[in-house]
C-alpha cells in the first residue's frame, strides 16, 4: 500500500488548522488516515507545530511519500535531517555519536534562529504598539486642543453677545432720569392749566366788583329825580 504524509484540513473558514497524517495515497485528502503525526496551525506567528518526531522519522524511513507542505514542516522540525543521519549510520559512514552530535548542533543553531525570529517579532509588535499609542496620544491631544479652542471661541462669542445687551442696559439706565423729568413735566401740566384758568377768571371778578360798585349810583338816581319833581311843583 502506497502511503503518503500530508495535511488534513480542520477548523473553520479563514481560521483553518491542519492535522499531519499518514494516509493511503489513493484516499481523499480529508478521508480516513492511518496515523496522526501532529498538528500544524498557521494562524500563529510563528506558526505552531506539534509533531510526534519519532513516528514521523519511522514513516519517512519506510519510504512514505511526502506532500510539499508536509516536507517543509518535517524539514523545519529536523525529521529529514535525522533520517539522513540514520541512513549514514546504517551505511557505516557515521557513528551514532557523530550523528547525535551533528543533530544536537543543528538543534542548537535552529533554536538560536527561532529565538532570534521570536525576538524580532516581539520587537516589531512592541514597536507597532508604541507607534499606535503615539498616534492615539496625538489624536487625543488634537481633540483636546480642538475642544479647548472651541470652548474659548464660544466664550468669546458669549462676551461679544453680552456687550450690546450691556450697552442697551446702560442706555436704559441713562434714560430713566429723562423719563422721570418727563413724568414731572406731565404732572405739572394740570397745575399750569389751573393757574391759567384762575388767571382767566380774574377779569370776571373785576367785572362783578364794578357792577356791585355801580348799584348805589343807580339807587341814588331815582331819588334825585323825585327831588327835582318836587321842586318843580312848588
Amino acid at each position: 500500500m502506497a502511503t503518503k504524509i500530508r495535511l488534513q484540513r480542520q477548523g473553520r473558514k479563514a481560521r483553518a488548522i491542519y492535522h499531519i497524517v499518514v494516509a493511503d495515497s489513493r484516499k481523499k485528502r480529508d478521508g480516513k488516515f492511518i496515523e496522526k503525526l501532529g498538528v500544524y496551525n498557521p494562524n500563529h506567528d510563528p506558526a505552531f507545530i506539534d509533531l510526534n518526531f519519532d513516528s514521523a522519522v519511522k514513516w519517512v524511513a519506510t519510504g512514505a511519500e511526502i506532500s510539499d507542505t508536509a516536507r517543509s514542516i518535517l524539514s523545519k522540525e529536523g525529521v529529514l535531517l535525522r533520517n539522513h543521519l540514520d541512513g549514514g549510520i546504517s551505511k557505516g559512514a557515521l557513528s551514532q555519536e557523530d550523528a547525535d552530535a551533528k543533530f544536537e548542533a543543528w538543534k542548537k543553531e535552529k533554536g538560536a534562529q527561532s529565538d532570534a525570529v521570536v525576538k524580532t517579532i516581539a520587537e516589531a509588535e512592541a514597536k507597532a504598539k508604541k507607534e499606535a499609542l503615539a498616534v492615539e496620544t496625538k489624536i487625543k491631544e488634537e481633540r483636546e486642543s480642538a475642544a479647548a479652542a472651541k470652548l474659548a471661541e464660544e466664550q468669546v462669542e458669549e462676551v461679544v453677545a453680552e456687550e450690546p445687551a450691556k450697552e442697551v442696559a446702560e442706555e436704559v439706565v441713562a434714560e430713566e432720569p429723562t423719563k422721570e423729568v418727563a413724568e414731572e413735566v406731565v404732572a405739572e401740566e394740570p397745575v399750569k392749566e389751573v393757574v391759567e384758568e384762575v388767571v382767566a377768571e380774574e377779569p370776571t371778578k373785576e367785572v362783578v366788583e364794578e357792577v356791585v360798585a355801580e348799584e348805589p349810583a343807580k339807587d341814588s338816581a331815582p331819588e334825585s329825580t323825585e327831588e327835582a319833581t318836587g321842586k318843580t311843583a312848588e
